[in-house]
Parts: C-alpha cells; structure tokens; sequence
C-alpha cells in the first residue's frame, strides 16, 4: 500500500464511488469487479477497488520521480474543473474540453497549432497591432478556440509519459491513441466500461463530481509525492559528488604534502595550515 496517501473504505463510499449504472448497461469485463445488484444498479466491489487505485497512484508517482509528463483527461461537464484543477496543482497538463483526433499520435501537427496559440497570443499582446476592430475580433475568436482545445497541453512539449483518465468509454480515443503508442494509461473504469483497454484500470464510479473529485485530488498528491522523491534523490545525488569532490581535493592536497620536503621541527599544525 502507498505511504503518501490513505485511502478509507468510509471515504469511498462517502463519494459515492461504489455505484455503477443501471444493470442493463453493464459491460460483461466488468462482472469481476462488481459486488451486486441493489436497485437495478449495479455496485461496485470496493474491496477490488482500493488496491487497484494504490496500484495506479503508485504508477503516476513512478513517472513523476522519474521526471516524466501527465496528462490528465476528462472531458465531461462533471470532470472539467476538477481535471484542470488537479492538473495545475501538480505543474502537469490537461485536456479537459474536447479530444483531437491524432492528438497523440499525429502530434507534429498538434505542435503546430500550439505555435499558432502562442503567436496569437503575443499579438493580442502587443499595444500597438496596426490591426483593425474588427480583425482583433477574429483574432481573439480564433485564439479562444485553440486555447479551449489546447490551453492545458500548451507547454508540455511532447507526448506525455502516462494518461491519467475519467472514464474510458466517454474518452476512447485517448485511451486507443495511448494504447497504440504504449502510453500508460491510469483510468477509471465504471460498471459499463472495458477495463482491459487500461493499464492500470480502477473500478468506480465515474459520474459523481465527489467521486471525480477525489480521484483527481489523489492523483495530484501521487505526483506531487513523485516530484517530491526526484528533488530528494536530486539533492542527495548532488551531496554525493560534492563530498566525491572534496574527497578528491584531500587526496591531491595530501600528495601535495607527502611530495613536500617538510623539516622535521616544523609543528604538524603547521602543515595542515598549509
């Protein structure tokens, strides 16, 4: 179990995590995950769940250590302040309007239109644009529109080392452009979702804004811990070969004094002094 973060059964059912949908929907990949059926509705095994989303913590710590990107992504209107939210929180990135098609896989091209968020931004900047009321119009709808689509993704730089997801089935084309370029992707997978398409797949409840909300917050104090770990090894690394150095400059001085010819009255002190 991870040390950084408790996670209760109390506090999952608070959420309302254990709740799936209606027993019709349910997809039949889930059935080992799903403790019964109350109601119609399916609820989720939160026995399964726990060990399963220390499991996917665990994995975006790793990539956070390790100095990787995470991209958090959920589109739905119940997920869209909590996913930039989280997002920023930990210095990662989000997508949380709408998916373009080839995001990942066609990313040159995304860049590309990064580039043009960015100059857009620098003349809606300028005093003085020589540009008319009606062109600085257009220009700010068309900067509008790309910020929305790619505001959360502008400094990333590349693809990113893990996907951090609400809810597969609203956001399969991230989770099938992940699966192809062997991007880990840690999503949460509700009673009518396909866990096998995930990586690391949680079962929960993926509507509740509570359940949402958790997710992300625990998500953001993973990476955070991650961030938390390189900085320590960083210093540590750094405390290493500062001592090397200083090992190294005692060994020279002491050739130094070992090739001296010292009189033999000269006070030890002396020579340490020098």
């Amino acid at each position: 179990m991870s040390d950084y973060v408790k996670i209760s059964m109390s506090q999952l059912l608070e959420a309302g995590v254990h709740f799936g949908h209606h027993r019709c929907r349910c997809n039949p990949k889930m059935q080992g995950y799903l403790y019964g059926v109350r109601n119609n509705i399916h609820i989720i095994n939160l026995e399964k769940t726990v060990p399963m989303l220390h499991d996917g913590l665990d994995a975006l710590k790793d990539v956070a250590a390790r100095g990787g990107r995470v991209l958090f992504v959920g589109t739905k209107r119940q997920a869209r302040d909590a996913i930039a939210e989280a997002a920023r929180r930990c210095g990662q990135y989000y997508i949380n309007h709408r998916w373009l098609g080839g995001l990942l896989t066609n990313w040159k091209t995304v860049s590309a239109s990064i580039s043009k968020l960015n100059q857009l931004a620098e003349k809606l900047k300028a005093d003085d644009t020589g540009l008319t009321k009606k062109e600085l119009l257009t220009l700010r709808r068309q900067y509008d529109k790309l910020e929305l689509a790619l505001g959360g993704i502008r400094e990333m730089g590349s693809i990113p080392n893990a996907l951090f997801i609400i809810d597969v089935n609203m956001e399969s084309l991230a989770v099938n452009e992940a699966l192809k370029l062997r991007i880990p992707a840690i999503a949460i997978c509700d009673s009518n979702s396909d866990p096998t398409k995930a990586t690391y797949p949680i079962p929960g409840n993926d509507d509740s804004s509570k359940a949402i909300e958790l997710y992300c917050d625990l998500a953001s104090k993973a990476i955070l811990a991650g961030l938390q770990d390189a900085l320590i090894s960083s210093n540590s690394d750094l405390g290493e070969s500062e001592s090397a150095e200083v090992l190294q400059l005692g060994v020279d001085k002491g050739s130094l004094v070992e090739n001296t010819s010292v009189p033999e009255e000269v006070d030890i002190a002396s020579t340490e002094a020098i």
